[in-house]
C-alpha cells in the first residue's frame, strides 16, 4: 500500500493523499466537493438512448483547468463517456469559423427557447431557436456538411480534438444506438429539410449522431472549456484553436441557452457560460480564469447532471465567480508615472550630457502599466493623459507587465496617441515583442502621421528618449573619440603627467562589432579605458547592465574582485587601452596618492550607480 489513506463514504473507498494539508487550496476544495456530493444518488441515468442506460451511476469526476495550463483532477476524471450535447457548443464555434457569422445566423437563431432540448419547434421565421438545442445543433452539422460533404465529421472530430488537446475517439455502440432510436431527431431534421435549413438528411444526421458519440473525459472537458476561457488558445498545448471573435459568440449562446430550459436559473445561480449533455458531462468556461469539466451520469428532470450542477454552484458561490459580479479599480493599471529625475537608462553619459538630462528631466514622461488592460482601464489612462496633458514632448508607455489588452482598449489608446501626436508629443511604446498584434492595433489606430516609436525594452526606450533630449540641446557629439585619457572619469583630478604615465603602462586594443571583450568568470586582471566606440555590460542571461561610450572605463570592478562578474560586448568597432592590474599596482605603490584618488573616483562611480538603483526602488515603492 502506498502513502495514501482510504476512508469509506457510502460503502465506497475514497482516496485522499496524506499530504492533503500541503495541497493547493483549490485542489482541497474540489476534493471536498467530491466527498460532499458523491453520496447524492438522486436523478437517473438517461435511457432514451438504450446504450446510455449502461452508464455506471457511481461515476463522479471533477476537473478544473487554469488558463496557464494547470489541471486539477478529482475522482473519476479520466473515465471516458460520450460527449452528447456538450459537443453543440464546440460545433457551433466550428460552424462560425468555417462558414461565417452571416451564414450561420441566416440558418440558426440565438434566442433561448424556454423548452426542452429536443423540442420540435422553430422560430416564426422557421429557424431553430439557438445552436444549443437539437434543432440548432443539427443545423450546425448541416452547415459543415454543406462545406465538407462526407468529410464533415472528420472536420468536427479534428476540431474537438484540438480543443481537448488530444485525439478523441467515438463510441460506436452509442453511435449505432442513437442512429437506431433517433426518430425524434429525424423528425426535426426533416422539418429543417422542409425549410431548406439542411439538405441531405441522412448524411447530416449521421454526422450529428457521430459527434454526440465522441468519447471524452472530465479532464478533456476542462481543457476544452479552458480553451474558450483563454480566448481560443489551448492552455495545455499552446495551439490557437479558434479566434477570440468566435469564442465571444460561442460563450454568449452558452450563457443564454447552454443549460436547456434551466438556463435562466443557471445564470442566476452560477453565472458561468456552460453546456451540459445527457451523457453526464458539464463544461463551464469563465473567461480569462478557468475551465471546468464534470462527469456524473445521473440527470435531473432538465437533463443536467445532478452532482455536476452542485459542484458548479458551490464553486461559483464559494469563490464569487459569477461573471456579472465583478469589481475592479481601473486606477491600479498605472504602477508608476514619473519623469527621469534621478532615473536614467543604463547608458552611461559624459558629465556634460548628464547635466543636459538633469536640466531637462521633465521633457521625458514615463508611465508604467500593469495587469490585463480592458476598455475601462485604457479609458482611465487616456483620461489621465487628457486631464494632465504631458508637458513632456516625449511620452513613454511601458507594457512589460501587461499580459493582455482588449482590441477595444488598443484602438482607444491608439486614437489618443494620434491626438497627442498632433500637439507635438512623440509617443514611445515599450514592452511589446516585434510581432505583437496589440502593438499593431495601437499603431494602426494611431495613424501613419503619429509620432510613434516602439522598443522591446523600457531601458532602450528611455535611452532613445535621452538621446533625443541631448541632441535637441546641442550636447550630443556623434562618434566622439578620445585619443587620450584626460576625459576618463576614473582618472578625474589626476595631472596630465600622471595620466600619461598610466597610458604608457597600457596596451592599445581593438575589437570588432559583436566581439566579446570580457567574459563572466574570467580572471579580473586589467582595466579598460574606452577611447572610441560603444560597449555593453551584460549578464550571462543577456540582460544589459550598462552601455558605455568614449571617455568611460569598463572592467574597473577588477580593482575589488578577482573574477569578472559580467560579459562586455563591443556594440560597435571599439578602440581602448588595457591597463594590467599588476603594472597599475606597481605604479600605485610608488605613487600612493594617485592610487588613493583613483579609489575615490571608483567609489563615486559606484555610489552614483547605487543612488540610481535606490531611486528606482523608491519610485516603485511609492505606487
Amino acid at each position: 500500500m502506498d502513502a495514501r489513506t482510504f476512508s469509506q463514504i457510502n460503502g465506497k473507498p475514497i482516496v485522499q493523499s496524506t499530504g492533503y494539508a500541503t495541497q493547493p487550496p483549490l485542489q482541497r476544495f474540489l476534493l471536498q466537493c467530491h466527498q460532499d456530493y458523491v453520496t447524492d444518488s438522486s436523478g437517473a441515468v438517461a435511457d432514451y438512448i438504450p446504450e446510455l442506460k449502461k452508464a455506471n451511476p457511481a461515476h463522479f469526476g471533477i476537473s478544473l483547468a487554469t488558463i496557464d495550463g494547470h489541471v486539477y483532477d478529482i475522482g473519476d476524471s479520466a473515465v471516458p463517456f460520450t460527449i452528447q450535447s456538450v459537443s453543440k457548443a464546440f460545433v457551433f464555434a466550428l460552424a462560425l469559423e468555417l462558414v461565417g457569422e452571416k451564414r450561420v445566423e441566416a440558418a440558426i437563431g440565438v434566442e433561448p427557447s424556454g423548452e426542452a432540448f429536443n423540442s420540435i419547434r422553430l422560430t416564426s421565421d422557421n429557424r431553430p431557436f439557438n445552436p444549443m438545442v437539437n434543432a440548432g445543433a443539427i443545423a450546425c452539422s448541416g452547415l459543415i456538411h454543406q462545406v465538407d460533404g462526407e468529410s464533415a465529421f472528420d472536420r468536427i472530430q479534428e476540431k474537438l480534438s484540438q480543443f481537448a488537446g488530444r485525439e478523441l475517439g467515438v463510441d460506436e455502440d452509442v453511435h449505432r444506438s442513437e442512429r437506431l432510436t433517433g426518430d425524434r431527431n429525424r423528425a426535426i431534421a426533416w422539418l429543417l429539410r422542409n425549410y431548406a435549413v439542411v439538405q441531405d438528411v441522412d448524411a447530416v444526421l449521421d454526422t450529428y449522431f457521430r459527434q454526440c458519440a465522441m468519447l471524452v473525459t472530465a479532464r478533456d472537458l476542462a481543457i476544452m472549456a479552458a480553451t474558450l476561457a483563454n480566448r481560443g488558445i489551448n492552455p495545455v498545448t499552446g495551439v490557437r484553436v479558434i479566434s477570440p471573435y468566435v469564442v465571444a459568440k460561442t460563450l454568449s449562446v452558452m450563457t443564454s441557452s447552454g443549460m436547456y430550459d434551466y438556463a435562466g436559473e443557471w445564470v442566476y445561480r452560477v453565472g458561468i457560460p456552460a453546456k451540459s449533455g445527457v451523457g453526464g458531462g458539464i463544461v463551464a468556461a469563465l473567461p480569462s480564469q478557468l475551465g471546468l469539466g464534470t462527469f456524473s451520469p445521473c440527470l435531473d428532470t432538465h437533463g443536467n447532471s445532478v452532482r455536476g450542477l452542485k459542484v458548479c454552484e458551490t464553486l461559483s458561490a464559494r469563490f464569487d465567480l459569477h461573471m456579472l459580479n465583478r469589481s475592479a479599480d481601473v486606477r491600479t493599471c498605472i504602477i508608476a508615472d514619473y519623469d527621469i529625475s534621478g532615473i536614467s537608462s543604463r547608458r552611461s553619459r559624459q558629465p556634460h550630457e548628464q547635466q543636459i538630462l538633469e536640466d531637462h528631466r521633465q521633457d521625458i514622461r514615463v508611465i508604467e502599466l500593469i495587469g490585463a488592460l480592458n476598455f475601462a482601464a485604457i479609458d482611465y489612462v487616456t483620461r489621465r493623459l487628457s486631464s494632465e496633458p504631458p508637458a513632456a514632448p516625449l511620452l513613454i508607455l511601458d507594457f512589460r507587465r501587461v499580459p493582455d489588452m482588449t482590441q477595444a482598449g488598443a484602438r482607444l489608446l491608439g486614437e489618443n496617441l494620434a491626438v497627442l501626436g498632433k500637439t507635438g508629443v512623440t509617443s514611445i511604446l515599450a514592452g511589446f515583442e516585434d510581432q505583437s498584434p496589440i502593438s499593431a492595433v495601437i499603431r494602426a489606430s494611431a495613424g501613419d502621421e503619429t509620432r510613434l516609436r516602439r522598443f522591446v525594452l523600457l531601458d532602450d526606450a528611455i535611452e532613445w528618449a535621452e538621446d533625443q533630449i541631448i541632441y535637441r540641446h546641442g550636447g550630443f557629439i556623434q562618434s566622439k573619440e578620445t585619443s587620450h585619457l584626460t576625459d576618463q572619469m576614473l582618472l578625474a583630478e589626476l595631472t596630465a603627467e600622471q595620466i600619461q604615465a598610466l597610458a604608457e603602462l597600457s596596451t592599445p586594443r581593438h575589437y570588432d562589432t559583436g566581439q566579446r571583450i570580457l567574459g563572466a568568470g574570467e580572471p579580473a586582471n586589467s582595466i579598460f579605458f574606452l577611447q572610441s566606440g560603444m560597449v555593453s555590460v551584460k549578464l550571462a542571461s543577456g540582460v544589459r547592465l550598462a552601455s558605455l561610450g568614449p571617455g568611460m572605463v569598463f572592467g574597473e570592478m577588477a580593482m575589488i574582485e578577482t573574477e569578472r562578474s559580467a560579459d562586455v560586448w563591443a556594440d560597435t568597432a571599439v578602440r581602448c587601452l588595457e591597463l594590467p592590474l599588476d603594472a597599475f599596482s606597481d605604479y600605485r605603490n610608488l605613487n600612493p596618492q594617485i592610487g588613493l584618488q583613483i579609489m575615490r573616483n571608483l567609489s563615486a562611480l559606484l555610489a552614483r550607480r547605487l543612488i540610481l538603483a535606490n531611486a528606482k526602488v523608491d519610485l516603485l515603492s511609492a505606487y
